[in-house]
């Protein structure tokens, strides 16, 4: 289950990071991480907390379901 957390929202940051013209290190500075730890995420080597979710979310301007929401289609 953890794993498929990863996916969906290692898939979603990257899309909704894409949509927004970001790159990575961009979006890294924008949430106070590492770029690395941004990497990581979106290659789904770790499951960042919830605080860090909120505050990608919050550097993107989304809500935090954006990030989480599984695509049904």
């Amino acid at each position: 289950m953890e794993q498929e957390f990863r996916k969906i929202l290692a898939h979603n940051i990257k899309v909704e990071r894409t949509k927004k013209g970001l790159t990575q290190e961009k979006l890294a500075e924008l949430a106070l991480v590492s770029t690395k730890h941004i990497t990581k995420i979106e290659t789904c080597r770790v499951t960042p907390s919830i605080f860090l979710i909120y505050k990608i979310a919050q550097a993107m301007n989304i809500s935090i379901d954006v990030l989480v929401k599984k695509d049904e289609t």
